[in-house]
């Protein structure tokens, strides 16, 4: 003890703690009154914090005490068997899931993770050593953690994870090892980290569309997440955990194509609801809650199962009835799940966190460098665990109190680029390439040198399309023959008798196969082409972001276009072309449905943002840019016949 130890107050939550354990009956397990003993002799010292510890103030300490006095007692004559008292809070919430991070460090830079520029790093000298890890988790294990998981950053990258997989396995009492990645490094390393006694895995993807895979991770690497995966299946691993967060304007559109996945393979895809974190930009309009997630997913399988909810589980688990996998929902922010909380996190720098959400921290890792003793290292953690709140009610109000996250309120745009209902789905296809074990294979993103001094960058949003196999060269921008009867009418069709503008009743027309293209070329000049050219603009990569811009403009063009019908497109593909001979970039897009009316506004609408979208990324380097030749190009399909532009 220190000196001077003796002469200050007594921590109160120490008393109160060994009070109801010995008012309870649990003193003949031998262990527990070893732990006590020492509770009731560390109660002499300060607190975990380091401050000295005071009396509560007239008035306030009766109260308190007995309601936490009351509620101990209750929780502990309602379990069978003694679980640590410094892993149970105040609100008998016992933690046997400990997280932690291997490395601040990652190789992606997704869009709801961190800012661009990526986060400060804290200096090696501070993070915590293989052995400073591996002593935290043999005292957490000790003191009934039962499963620890294995996070970052992105801990695959760190060198001796494999290391610490192995010597995690040698303790006592741990039954799941598990890790939750990116899975860029994932099929290089699985094999070796099964064999270390690797038991559980999260995979992290959040789309099945490759180019829009590099616009939100804003790196590449679609392709070896999909090994990964595949990987995993390979070697037994069941379910493969697969999460998804999902973001409005974004990847919504995705949740049949993953829901879909679950038919013929054992994945476990977790949707998961959008959440604030630091340098996000976290905006409420990107959320999409759990319950308008699960409708959009029963209208396609109405016979959805909800399945058993696990002890202590955040996720919402459904079944399709003969699919093999299963869908989850993490519904953070809607439906919180702090009532049932069993996890700690110790960060890569050694704080122990008891919330994620929370901003307390105490650091375990100081305690360590300085001598502190066994005893010492479970005193401070049990005080920060006693110290946990109900729930961080402030982070859910921040929701529950915003507008509803409802694209049809009149303060939605709908045309920002991260706007979107889009409705296109290829969960068929998708299904087919993951059962064959093949990555959907797209067009290289890599600058490609073209002849005639066409530099040429090629994006597409379907995955085997015989046009999409193909780079755009001038000579597939010259129009086709006509072809078909060129039928044009005297009248306006979108007005009615009276020469009021009216919506065109297409109830009656038949269906049919329709196909329009359209293009438009963007004159950049020759220093904001050079940086397009180079991707070096500051905003990110131009051309990803207008192709995706132009894709999802084409399935919003009937919320654009007041008397355009919604159609349902079944394909939208988006081209884009470095002319160097003009500083410029042609842009051809091409939609495809099945339907009563033509997809001729949707291809010209794609072609008009995309090169909207073009301005905007390169306007702070220039504002002498010219849109032009926005024009339709070829259509097909429709009572008026087939139209291509001599």
């Amino acid at each position: 003890m220190t000196p001077g130890a003796s002469a200050r107050p007594v921590c109160s939550r120490s008393r109160l703690w060994a009070a109801a354990l010995l008012g309870s009956g649990f003193m003949a397990a031998q262990p527990l009154s070893r732990m006590l003993r020492r509770l009731l002799r560390s109660s002499a010292r300060s607190c975990s914090s380091g401050a000295p510890v005071t009396q509560p103030r007239p008035g306030e300490s009766a109260r308190a005490a007995s309601e936490e006095l009351s509620r101990r007692r209750q929780f502990l004559r309602e379990h069978a068997a003694p679980f640590s008292a410094f892993l149970t809070d105040s609100f008998g919430r016992q933690h046997s899931y400990l997280r932690i991070s291997l490395t601040e460090k990652c190789n992606l830079r997704c869009q709801y993770c961190m800012p661009e520029e990526g986060v400060p790093l804290t200096p090696k000298v501070n993070l915590l050593t293989t052995e400073e890890i591996l002593t935290l988790a043999r005292l957490f294990v000790k003191e009934g953690i039962d499963k620890i998981r294995l996070t970052g950053g992105e801990p695959l990258i760190r060198p001796d994870v494999v290391d610490i997989v192995a010597q995690l396995q040698r303790l006592e009492g741990l039954r799941t090892i598990g890790v939750t990645t990116n899975g860029i490094n994932l099929a290089r390393l699985l094999p070796q980290l099964q064999k270390a006694g690797l038991s559980a895995i999260n995979i992290s993807l959040d789309t099945l569309v490759p180019a829009k895979f590099e616009f939100i991770v804003r790196r590449k690497g679609f392709h070896k997440v999909m090994e990964g995966i595949h990987k995993a299946i390979e070697l037994g691993y069941n379910p493969v955990k697969v999460n998804c967060v999902v973001m409005r304007g974004l990847n919504e559109d995705e949740l049949l194509d993953f829901a879909a996945l679950t038919k013929g393979l054992p994945l476990d895809v977790r949707f998961i609801e959008y959440m604030p974190f630091d340098g996000n930009k976290w905006n409420f309009k990107k959320m999409v809650s759990y319950k308008e997630m699960l409708d959009t997913i029963r209208q396609q399988w109405p016979e959805l199962e909800k399945l058993p909810e696990e002890e202590s589980s955040t996720a919402k688990a459904f079944k399709i009835p003969g699919f093999q996998g299963q869908i989850s929902f993490i519904t953070s922010m809607s439906e919180h799940f702090c009532g049932t909380c069993n996890r700690l996190r110790i960060t890569a720098d050694g704080n122990l966190k008891v919330c994620l959400f929370g901003n307390s921290e105490v650091s375990l890792r100081d305690h360590l460098r300085a001598g502190a003793s066994e005893q010492e290292l479970l005193r401070i953690i049990g005080a920060a665990v006693g110290r946990k709140k109900r729930q961080h009610a402030e982070l859910f109000l921040m929701f529950h109190d915003s507008p509803p996250a409802n694209p049809s309120i009149s303060s939605w745009n709908p045309l920002d680029v991260q706007g979107l209902r889009p409705k296109m789905s290829f969960s068929s296809q998708m299904v087919t390439l993951w059962k064959g074990y093949r990555v959907p294979q797209t067009p290289p993103l890599a600058q490609q040198q073209l002849g005639s001094g066409c530099f040429q960058r090629h994006y597409t949003s379907h995955a085997d399309s015989d046009a999409n196999s193909k780079c755009l060269s001038p000579g597939s921008w010259a129009p086709a023959a006509p072809s078909g009867p060129q039928l044009t009418s005297e009248q306006l069709t979108h007005v009615d008798s009276e020469g009021r503008a009216a919506m065109v009743d297409v109830g009656r027309k038949p269906d049919t196969e329709r196909v329009a293209v359209a293009s438009a070329v963007v004159l950049l000049g020759p220093v904001a082409f050079k940086l397009v050219q180079q991707n070096q603009l500051k905003k990110g990569d131009a051309l990803v972001v207008a192709q995706l811009a132009g894709i999802q403009a084409a399935k919003l063009t009937s919320q654009l276009i007041p008397l355009c019908h919604h159609v349902a497109l079944s394909h939208v593909q988006v081209q884009l072309e470095l002319d160097s001979t003009r500083h410029a970039v042609r842009i051809q897009a091409s939609c495809r449905a099945r339907g009563p009316t033509g997809v001729e506004m949707e291809a010209l609408t794609s072609a008009a943002v995309a090169s909207l979208t073009l301005y905007d990324m390169c306007k702070a380097v220039s504002r002498d840019i010219v849109l032009e030749e926005i024009k339709l190009i070829s259509k097909t399909g429709g009572q008026r016949g087939d139209f291509h532009r001599a």
